[in-house]
């Protein structure tokens, strides 16, 4: 077969993985709102406006974030998380004078299930590479759990 054949059966082939049951399309609806989930709740919420209400609408009440410290996972909960932001926001209140930019390397969806990398950039200088689990719940995409790694010198 010559390479035009085979290219057509392997674009065949990958069209058909990506739209097996239970998966969603890349730049499908179900990305787009997961995307939107984390821009608001996360990105907008924590980063730029410091919005508690928004972080409440987009991250679950159970939600955790998983730190690594010291070879030791520390669990930081939404409530601590909320607390913190509110006394940043309280403590310093002008809206910080950084510019925070963010790129989305990857969403998969599956189903009621959703991953996310994100990476967060404070003045052009990559800060954080964010790992999201999230759930779809019938009011939406809630995010559930975060990982990530930090990129700043201490």
């Amino acid at each position: 077969m010559n390479r035009k054949i085979w290219g057509g059966i392997l674009a065949t082939l990958i069209i058909i993985i990506l739209a097996a049951p239970g998966r969603a399309l890349p730049g499908g609806e179900e990305e787009a709102a997961v995307k939107k989930v984390i821009e608001e709740a996360y990105v907008r919420g924590v980063h730029i406006d410091r919005d508690v209400p928004a972080m409440r609408s987009g991250f679950h009440p159970e939600f955790n974030m998983l730190i690594l410290k010291d070879d030791n996972i520390v669990t930081y909960p939404i409530d601590k998380w909320v607390e913190s932001v509110e006394k940043s926001k309280k403590d310093h209140p002008q809206p910080p004078a950084h510019k925070i930019t963010y790129k989305f390397p990857w969403v998969d969806v599956t189903g009621n299930a959703a991953v996310a990398k994100i990476e967060i950039y404070r003045d052009d200088r990559h800060i954080y590479t964010d790992y999201m689990s999230l759930y779809k719940f019938p009011e939406g995409w809630k995010i559930v759990n975060k990982i990530y790694h930090g990129h700043m010198k201490k």
